[in-house]
């Protein structure tokens, strides 16, 4: 959440595994030999230096044309050992080897070793100017070919590509991963033409990638969310996050309360649109309709249920929790929106209620007050009514089958009901009344996703002391340790932060325009998604790295 508001559809991840035809598996193992000639098949042992004319294909001849023999037999050229290519996120390992390395002609070949496959063979054929073939068990010069390996233990985003002989083999344990591989196939040509050669050997180090966009107070067009969409597909990011309910307005069409929606708003089918394009992608959309604050628009349409204190001045976009029509409508909504986005994840907002920001709750709001006496008994305070809730509302989505996270500030300390066990946190301030540090959320044993306010917020006209996040800043300074201010928490805890999300808030949304904050957040992401992929210090400078993104585009 900004300061001013005080501030796997389902990632596509099939299972089934295939063992590739005999062809293929010596490819992939062979590999990672170094030292060999350039080639056009792979036959003769690993590493061996040979002489070899070029196929039929290359030559021009006609196939199977005999050709009359060299009376001075001549050696084909040597190459330099390879260099890593160079991807946005930089590739985790890179086995050298000799030889011409891989680039796409006109013609070759996209073939899968798996019908799953196709969507991204058809993907990556289109972008590269190649033909999709369709599953195959022949190999042809200058094939790209995609399988699904049968390590059921690795990690599902994971993936190997070797190119040799004139080939490219991508291969991982699920879709996810050789998707992956076939980003890092295109970054590779569009930053120098030719795929190196050798082996890579790839995979995230955090499994939540995200970017998370507010367009409740400031509309965008479905077109460039799907711009943003290919973008982060490109890079690696496997989460959108959708903030569309708030005070400013809601922002996507509803059958159930038609009456809240804004006059600027993306439609159902657009969004199912942009769904289906970031499951292709392997991105899952995460919705967030905020509650018990954050709900102007709702209000805007149904005032009784604005919360009011005890001279009846309205708590802006707060609700009124002791009424129970207030709980009827955002479940009516959250139970709508199940449908339209059929993704694993879903956040359930639960900041800046404005009932807990007064030094005394109960003085002020004595209606909540009482009906917390109500649910909990004599000891009841406004916070444990505010947790109840949220554990509400996680009841109401997790119905859906659906993991869930809240904002950190929407966790309180010291009440007899405790949020739901299995809510995760998404960290983004130690800003709030009665703020808490990240240890004391990780050594309770939740998970969290880190939205660190320190870099990770790109809060529209800089209010409240914000100032816009640099690539550089992240890059060089922040990892997913850090997930409060500047300060690490102990590495102990790494392995329940789950990744992080760089967000975009419009608090004041004519600050600028969707351009500009296109440009503004294209270095910002590239550095996230490097620090996510791979939390070490980077192998290049500054300078290197933000000169790689402009040529990579």
């Amino acid at each position: 959440m900004s300061q001013h508001r005080r501030r796997p559809p389902a990632q596509k991840v099939k299972h089934r595994r295939v063992i590739v035809a005999g062809a293929f598996a010596g490819t992939v193992a062979l590999g990672v030999g170094l030292g060999f000639w350039a080639s056009g098949d792979e036959s003769g042992p690993v590493g061996a230096e040979r002489t070899q004319q070029p196929s039929d294909a290359r030559s021009g001849l006609t196939p199977g044309a005999s050709r009359k023999p060299s009376p001075t037999p001549t050696p084909t050229r040597s190459y330099a050992l390879s260099q890593a290519p160079k991807t946005i996120p930089a590739v985790r390992s890179h086995t050298a080897a000799r030889g011409p390395g891989w680039r796409p002609v006109r013609g070759e070949r996209v073939v899968v070793g798996d019908a799953d496959l196709a969507d991204e063979g058809r993907l990556i054929a289109g972008e590269l100017g190649l033909t999709y073939a369709g599953e195959k068990d022949d190999v042809r010069a200058g094939d790209v070919r995609l399988a699904l390996n049968d390590d059921e233990g690795a990690d599902p985003e994971s993936y190997a590509m070797t190119v040799r002989g004139g080939r490219v083999n991508i291969s991982g344990p699920a879709d996810s991963g050789v998707f992956y591989g076939t980003r890092t196939l295109k970054q590779e040509v569009r930053g120098g033409g030719t795929a190196p050669e050798g082996v890579v050997r790839d995979e995230p180090a955090k499994q939540v990638r995200g970017f998370m966009l507010d367009i409740a107070r400031k509309p965008f067009t479905a077109a460039w969310i799907e711009d943003r969409v290919r973008e982060m597909g490109d890079l690696k990011f496997n989460e959108l996050g959708l903030h569309f309910s708030d005070d400013q307005g809601f922002r996507i069409a509803s059958d159930s309360h038609p009456e809240i929606v804004s006059k600027d708003h993306l439609t159902k089918a657009e969004v199912t649109k942009i769904v289906e394009l970031a499951e292709s992608r392997h991105i899952t959309v995460v919705p967030e309709i905020d509650s018990p604050g954050h709900l102007g628009a709702v209000i805007n349409a149904h005032p009784d249920l604005q919360l009011r204190n005890t001279q009846g001045v309205a708590s802006r976009g707060a609700v009124d929790i002791s009424k129970p029509a207030a709980a009827e409508i955002v479940d009516d909504l959250l139970n709508e929106y199940a449908d339209l986005f059929p993704g694993g994840q879903w956040n359930l907002g639960g900041d800046e209620y404005q009932a807990l920001t007064v030094s005394s709750p109960a003085a002020s709001y004595p209606q909540l007050a009482t009906a917390a006496r109500e649910a909990y008994g004599s000891g009841g305070t406004v916070a444990d009514l505010t947790t109840g809730w949220l554990n509400d509302r996680a009841d109401t989505v997790r119905a859906h089958d659906r993991t869930m996270r809240a904002w950190n500030d929407g966790f309180f300390a010291g009440t007899s009901v405790s949020a739901a066990k299995d809510l995760r946190v998404g960290y983004w301030t130690g800003k709030e009344i009665g703020a808490r540090q990240p240890v004391e959320y990780l050594s309770a044993g939740r998970k969290v996703v880190n939205y660190n306010d320190e870099f990770l917020y790109y809060v529209l006209g800089e209010p409240n002391t914000f100032v816009y996040p640099t690539g550089q800043r992240i890059y060089e300074q922040w990892t997913p340790l850090v997930v409060r201010g500047t300060q690490a928490v102990s590495s102990k805890y790494d392995g329940q932060i789950l990744g992080g999300s760089f967000a975009v808030w419009c608090d004041l949304a004519n600050s600028q325009t969707q351009a500009q904050v296109a440009a503004g957040i294209r270095l910002p992401l590239r550095a996230t998604v490097q620090k996510l992929w791979d939390p070490g210090r980077p192998a290049q400078s500054w300078t290197q790295f933000k000169a790689l993104a402009d040529k990579l585009g």
